[in-house]
């Protein structure tokens, strides 16, 4: 159901190279920016060969997220989305700063995979350039990847991230700033192996026009607009190569428009560029002022008026994987009347409970189209890891493991990976799936009567109609089962 638009929405981008926060006022349908906000972090130059990130690097960013925080402190958790990207994905024993992050900046992140990085970019820049027809290529150079996409007016319709970024590939060929031939060729070999997998594909695919955004390409067009140019071209990028390798060092760079903050990463990012520009053949680039915070700003409004990527996932799931429909309707229906009897208690009465439970009644037999044997473990696999546009990793996991407990066993160890509180709440919204797959077995259209289902703490009690579970005893049978297995979770259910 749509929900009033909040007057004030923020969206931060904890980027590998950059911080970025944004504020901005919803007026008529349209956004205005109140607030932009820029810290050089460079968190992806603090990860490590095992993935971990150094106490410098943490250090520089909670500082940054103590001061962003500050301009967010009055905004309601409903009016912000944060997000981080490569470096935060790739990053191992996260735990802890993630947890003193979110203290910092007093709201949740979320961490995105790549498809859906490029997704929210592509969607930032269609929304802030004029409509024009035909297909659009968007390059994004990260400071960890580089997302490439091609859609079609505010369509994303094929998308790929890749792990490279102008701070990963300076820190790889460049790390003490002296800029050799032998070292942009191996940094320029190292591109080319990275885009291989997809290039044919996206030359295939076509496109009418190219348009780049972020610190790398903004910058380029910077200096080239310096000079009277008009659009990124590849020789004049391979021109700022030769001029870089004429001043052998970063710090002999000689770019007016170029920011302090950008040199380091600036050879490696151009590196990135050119092989970008010469594989997949494009003739020119024009930057662009939207990119990933704007593409969350978008989506924050959509997910407030009916216009949620997440639901058109969810129905795409459906039909890829060959959903009974009206079934899964049934189990929805049925679930989100249990919620409303339980939410209370179990303290499930916040929006995305609600949202969890439905969508997991919608997708609770995708698995079926694998195999009927453990069809939930199927189903959880492919929530798990499939490409979700609009879900966080965070909240595809929680779908994964609600959908693949809702049979058969289910142990309590396996929720103990989700952040809190959802490793506690999972529990309640799978013991409320589970019931309403097993009343509805039968697959009947007929309606069932109304079920009382009361709880209180951990202890359950389902009471059907007079005379109705005698006349039904698959069912009977089957709740008795249940009894059994939500004794091992830990609950305690009788019928009544």
């Amino acid at each position: 159901m749509a929900r009033k638009v909040p007057d004030v929405i923020a969206a931060v981008d904890l980027g590998s190279n950059s911080f970025h926060m944004v504020v901005a006022r919803h007026s008529h349908g349209q956004l205005i920016i109140q607030d932009r906000l820029r810290e050089m972090v460079r968190l992806a130059a603090g990860l490590d060969e095992q993935g971990r990130l150094d106490r410098t690097a943490i250090e520089t960013a909670l500082g940054c997220l103590e001061r962003f925080g500050q301009r967010l402190q009055d905004m309601r958790a409903e009016s912000v989305r944060v997000v981080g990207t490569n470096t935060l994905r790739r990053a191992k024993r996260k735990g802890a700063f993630l947890d003193r992050a979110r203290a910092a900046l007093g709201h949740p992140i979320e961490i995105i995979s790549g498809i859906e990085e490029a997704r929210l970019i592509y969607l930032g820049v269609a929304q802030t350039m004029p409509s024009e027809p035909g297909r659009r290529l968007v390059v994004d150079i990260g400071g960890g990847s580089t997302e490439i996409i091609i859609g079609e007016g505010v369509h994303a319709k094929r998308l790929e991230s890749l792990y490279m970024g102008c701070v990963s590939m300076s820190a790889r060929f460049f790390d003490d700033g002296e800029i050799t031939e032998k070292r942009m060729k191996r940094a320029r070999l190292a591109a080319r192996l990275e885009l291989e997998p997809v290039r044919n594909m996206f030359k295939h695919y076509g496109w009418d026009q190219a348009v780049g955004s972020s610190g790398t390409i903004r910058s380029v067009a910077d200096i080239l607009r310096g000079r009277g140019e008009g659009a990124i071209t590849p020789s004049l990028v391979e021109g700022l190569i030769e001029q870089a390798l004429r001043a052998g060092h970063m710090s002999k760079l000689r770019f007016p428009e170029l920011s302090s903050e950008r040199v380091p990463v600036f050879a490696g990012g151009i590196a990135i560029l050119a092989e970008v520009m010469e594989n997949l053949e494009i003739n020119s680039i024009k930057p662009a002022e939207g990119a990933l915070r704007e593409g969350l700003l978008y989506d924050l409004i959509g997910r407030l008026t009916n216009e949620d990527a997440r639901v058109r996932s969810v129905r795409a799931m459906q039909g890829r994987y060959h959903v009974d429909v009206a079934q899964a309707e049934r189990v929805e229906a049925t679930a989100l009347e249990f919620l409303r009897q339980t939410q209370s208690e179990w303290g499930l009465d916040d929006l995305f409970a609600e949202l969890v439970l439905a969508w997991a009644a919608r997708l609770h037999e995708i698995g079926l189209d694998v195999s009927h044997s453990h069809y939930h473990k199927h189903g959880a696999y492919l929530l798990e890891h499939a490409d979700m546009p609009g879900f966080p990793q965070d909240e595809q996991k929680i779908l994964a493991h609600v959908v693949g407990a809702h049979r058969r066993k289910f142990h309590l160890d396996t929720l103990q990976d989700l952040n809190p509180p959802w490793h506690i709440k999972a529990e309640y919204l799978i013991v409320l799936l589970r019931l309403s797959v097993l009343v509805h077995r039968g697959r009947s259209a007929e309606a069932l009567p109304r079920i009382d289902l009361r709880v209180k703490g951990r202890s359950l009690e389902i009471a059907f109609p007079r005379g109705w579970i005698e006349d039904h005893p698959l069912t009977a049978a089957d709740l008795e089962q249940e009894i059994d297995f939500l004794k091992i979770a830990g609950f305690r259910m009788r019928i009544a």
